[in-house]
Parts: C-alpha cells; structure tokens; sequence
C-alpha cells in the first residue's frame, strides 16, 4: 500500500526528494514532510535559492518539490501547474539585480 505525504517521516520517503535535495531543505530549515507542507513548495525554493545564490532552483525541482508535497513525481503534474507553480516563484523572488530567480545570465564570448 501506497503511503500518503503524510504518513512518512523523512523527507528522501517523499517523491522526487533525494539526498541533496534533502540536505538543501534541511540547510534551509525544512527537515520532515510536514515541514514542507507547512512551508509549501514556493517558499521552500525561495529559502534554498538564499543560501545557494549561485545555484537557485529550477523549474525541475520546484516541480519536484510541489510534486513532493502532493504525493506525485513532478513530471506527473500537469503543465499547466508547474508553470503556474514556476509563475509564482519567479515573480515573488525577484533577484538583487532585477531579473527573475532562475534566469542565469547570459554569457556571450568575443571571437578573435
């Protein structure tokens, strides 16, 4: 039988959380699946981009991480719900430069 996002205990137990995402959470004071529900996925990609500025979420792990909090593996969510999701995130954590959290930016090379 199936265990529900509220029945486990750790956070690797839930879908799409592994080690690091784990170890990110928790360095993000997010340490249970009830935590994570608390915080919801959004938020919780906002504290993980604060201490890892270099390196902010993608659109892959905050789906993972709503997919996390909804029981399911993120590619199950439908589309339309990880953009909305990713929507969100951006507009609310806008960096100290001014483009949205996410968007690296770009590299152009000078050709000899």
């Amino acid at each position: 039988m199936k265990r529900t996002p509220s029945e486990v205990s750790s956070l690797t137990a839930l879908p799409n959380i592994g080690r690091e995402v784990a170890a990110l959470l928790a360095k993000a004071g997010i340490a249970t699946p009830a935590d994570l529900r608390r915080v919801g996925a959004i938020a919780a990609a906002d504290r993980i981009r604060q201490i890892r500025p270099h390196d902010p979420p993608c659109r892959s792990m905050l789906a993972g991480l709503e997919g996390a909090i909804r029981g399911v593996r993120w590619h199950d969510l439908p589309k339309v719900e990880r953009e909305a999701v990713w929507s969100d995130y951006t507009a609310m954590s806008v960096s100290e430069s001014g483009r949205p959290v996410g968007r690296k930016p770009r590299v152009t090379r000078k050709r000899a």
